[in-house]
């Protein structure tokens, strides 16, 4: 790689109480890194019935508890009411730690801080 960047970026995933380490070129998409490292965003029933990452439909949520700032409308509206955002609308550019959702199809809420 040239240039002054960095060639990976750590990415932190938590799924329930296991916690994986990524090394993840800057660039890349959320998802992609995500199914290459067998770390799935998505609910059983969606593994194989979803949109391909093209953010049409909403079943490769995950919540960003650290990371960049909402661009893409869906991602700003899903962060603003609490909802997970799309890992297919997420580039990996800087350390991120993400949490894979419990869902049945789509991703819940966010529950309020008093019920955590």
């Amino acid at each position: 790689m040239t240039g002054s960047g960095p060639e990976t970026v750590p990415l932190t995933v938590l799924d329930g109480d296991d916690r994986t380490e990524l090394a993840v070129e800057p660039g890349r998409n959320l998802r992609r890194a995500l199914l290459e490292a067998g770390l799935s965003p998505y609910a059983a029933a969606t593994r194989r019935l979803n949109c391909g990452g093209r953010g049409l439909c909403a079943t490769c949520g995950v919540r960003i508890r650290e990371g960049p700032a909402p661009e893409h409308w869906h991602d700003r509206l899903a962060d603003r009411f609490g909802y997970p955002r799309l890992s297919c609308q997420v580039t990996v550019d800087g350390p991120m730690t993400v949490e894979l959702v419990d869902k049945l199809v789509w991703g819940s809420r966010a529950r309020p801080e008093s019920e955590e």
